[in-house]
């Protein structure tokens, strides 16, 4: 009766804890989806993971950031951005591949708008991102095989124009004040809830591949 009484239990303690991290769940992902809806990241990937590769990256990287300012004008919509982005991907790419030649290499660069692309939980000096699916303006160097560099081009928090902080930054460009509050830390329990949805993003995968 004991043990009968003791696997009963568990068993109700076990449905409880499923129920509430799928209610937990369910709740980050939609913060998470809601987030990126209003969000657009750069991702620039190195030739390869050389000393010399990776400094290249950061000197596309760079000149990326300098060629996207001066089609991204302030006051533009998170919609603007992406057809501007858009409307200018030879002149992105054409501006890395400028670097790579004038640095003695002969690698290609790629430049494209992806959608739903997976990040996982990434830590700024004044603001964070949850893991998930964004859409990201990718440029590749070369086999894209090295260490990648990420950032913000929507809101634009890694312009060097903007000079006002990520808090307004990010309010200006229509991000809730729960958004705003949940990308700075001072919603003190960010650091446990990007931690938690990028483990329910693994577990989704781990669930769709077995």
């Amino acid at each position: 009766m004991t043990s009968s009484k003791t696997l009963r239990r568990w068993e109700l303690a076990l449905l409880i804890g499923v129920a509430l991290a799928a209610l937990l769940g369910a709740r980050l992902d939609g913060a998470q989806a809601a987030l990126a809806d209003q969000v657009i990241r750069l991702h620039v990937l190195a030739n390869s993971d050389s000393a010399e590769d990776q400094a290249l990256k950061l000197q596309v990287r760079d000149r990326i950031l300098a060629e996207a300012e001066t089609y991204l004008t302030p006051g533009i919509t998170r919609d603007e951005t992406e057809e501007l982005l858009r409307a200018h991907l030879y002149d992105l790419a054409a501006a890395g591949a400028e670097v790579v030649g004038a640095a003695g290499y002969d690698y290609p660069v790629t430049a494209s708008l992806v959608h739903n692309y997976w990040f996982p939980t990434k830590t700024y000096t004044d603001f964070a991102l949850p893991a998930g699916q964004y859409t990201a303006l990718r440029i590749e160097i070369g086999e894209g095989a090295g260490q990648n560099w990420w950032c913000v081009v929507f809101p634009p928090l890694c312009l060097g124009s903007v000079t006002e902080t990520v808090e307004e930054t990010a309010a200006d460009a229509g991000l809730t004040e729960g958004q705003v509050s949940l990308i700075t830390g001072e919603d003190q329990g960010y650091v446990v809830k990007f931690r938690a949805i990028e483990l329910l993003e693994e577990f989704k995968g781990w669930l769709a591949g077995s």
